[in-house]
Parts: structure tokens; sequence; C-alpha cells
């Protein structure tokens, strides 16, 4: 299976992503993953994009789909992937289709996590997240037992900048601008898969996989 998984800030495609690609037996490519490895081992596109990242500019699409071509070439992608993080622009979709029908490859679904943003607000603003261990709580879902220390480790727990609601929102507002064509374009070609995820965890991960069997079984 060849897939995509799309999903606002807090929808939870990496607690999905692991269980799809273990599901599946195909890698789940984080393209955050891929760009730091390609710079840490400074392929010739690792230090294109490197240098772009490092003057805070964005990096041009072309740069990104060579990343992402190099990592599904490799031999563990080769019955299939999750693609986590890319496409984020309808050029990139674009690009990323040219890519698979010159290799001789094809999308076989879009995953499309979809959930309302006043819970993603609160999913997300009321993270706490240990300094030390990176163990994640939360303040109405998931509470610690010491106040303000890790169970795990006894390490401070932290709110990151990124989790403050007026930051949330933004990065929501980001997140819909960009990936509202992509999911009208991905709907429009057939290949859009979407899933309730204010479910359980469990829920929805099983909406998705009997989506994608029906998906490549009707």
């Amino acid at each position: 299976m060849n897939l995509i998984l799309l999903g606002p800030p807090g929808a939870g495609k990496g607690t999905q992503a692991e269980k799809i690609g273990k599901e599946f037996g195909i890698p789940h490519i984080s393209t955050g993953d891929i760009f730091r490895e390609a710079i840490k081992n400074q392929t010739a596109l690792g230090e294109k994009a490197e240098k772009y990242i490092t003057a805070g500019e964005l990096v041009p699409d072309q740069i990104v789909i060579g990343i992402v071509g190099e990592r599904l070439a490799q031999p563990d992608a080769t019955n299939g992937f999750l693609l986590d993080g890319f496409p984020r622009t309808l050029p990139q979709a674009k690009a990323l289709d040219q890519y698979l029908q010159a290799n001789g490859r094809t999308l076989t679904a879009v995953i499309n996590i979809d959930v309302d943003s006043k819970l993603l607000i609160s999913r997300l603003s009321g993270r706490r997240i240990c300094q030390e261990c990176g163990a994640v709580y939360h303040i109405l879902t998931k509470k610690e037992k010491q106040v303000g220390i890790c169970d795990l480790c006894r390490g401070k727990l932290i709110h990151r900048e990124d989790d403050y609601e007026e930051t949330v929102k933004k990065r929501l507002d980001v997140y819909v601008k960009q990936t509202e064509p992509l999911i009208k374009y991905y709907r429009k070609s057939g290949l859009l898969l979407q899933v309730k995820g204010a479910q359980a965890i469990l829920d929805v991960y099983d909406e998705i996989v009997t989506g994608l069997r029906n998906w490549v079984s009707p």
C-alpha cells in the first residue's frame, strides 16, 4: 500500500501512523525525520535543504520532492509506504504524483483524520511535556500523580510555547489554509478516505484499517 496520512496538529497522526505501518508492513515516513537524516548524512539534497533552513527560508518543492524520492527508493519502501507530513501543498502533491508515475507506482489512498478545531485546541493547549524524558500528560485526560512532576522520571513538566492556546489557533489556521486544496484534490482523484478523529484511538484505528481493506478489496 502506498499511503498518505493527513490530519491537523493534535489529531493523533503519529500514534495512528505507527499502528498502520505495523498492520500493513510498510514504513512510516515522517518528512521531518527524513529531512534531519538527509542533513545529518550531508547528501547533496540535504546540503541544499540545510542552506535554506539555516537562512530561515522555505525549502523549494523540487528539493523536498527529491529528498522524499530518495527515501521512497530505499529497500524497506519497495512494497509500500506511509507518508506523514508530505505533501503539504498542491504543487507538492502534483510533484509526488509525477515522481510515482515515473517510477511505476501509484497512491493507494489518502487518509484524512478529521477533528473539530475546538477539540484540537483543548487537546493541545492542555498538553504538558516532561522536559527530561519527553513523556506526555494532559491537564484533563492524563494527569500526573504529583502536580508538575513526571510519574516516570520525576522530571519537571512544562507547557511548551507551541501548545499555548493562541499559538495552537494560529497553527490550525495555517494547516487549514495549506491542506484544504489538498483535500479537494485527493477527493476529486477518488483517493480520499475520511476518518472521524474525535473517537477513541482504537476506534480511529479500526475505522482506518477497515476503510483501507475495503478500499483494496471491495
